[in-house]
């Protein structure tokens, strides 16, 4: 199993419709085979000193899969080449972490 750290940072004011298109590609990635988590997240602002601030044009995408196998085939899936094409004007850098438990 490998886990995966996406941090997408989004054009200013236009996180939900970022979120809007994510949402709609969601329920085909969790059918890919090997997606054992696929969820987008979003900074909480708390008290917890060590926190940095939120992030208000920052989405961080959990992902978990099976394998570097299966996050592959969902790198190249149509729907992601079409999703990609949606959001490029909203994205402006994306960066990944890919992690296996240590």
């Amino acid at each position: 199993m490998i886990c995966v750290i996406a941090t997408i940072e989004i054009a200013e004011g236009q996180r939900e419709a970022f979120l809007t298109e994510f949402r709609r590609v969601v329920p085909k990635v969790l059918q890919e085979p090997g997606c054992l988590e696929y969820a987008p997240m979003i900074d909480v602002a708390t008290s917890i000193g060590m926190q940095s601030p939120p992030r208000p044009n920052v989405v961080t995408v959990v992902e978990k899969w099976a394998s570097v196998a299966a996050l592959e085939a969902h790198l190249i899936a149509p729907h992601m080449v079409e999703y990609r094409k949606a959001v490029k004007p909203l994205v402006q850098e994306v960066s990944l972490r890919i992690l296996t438990p240590a």
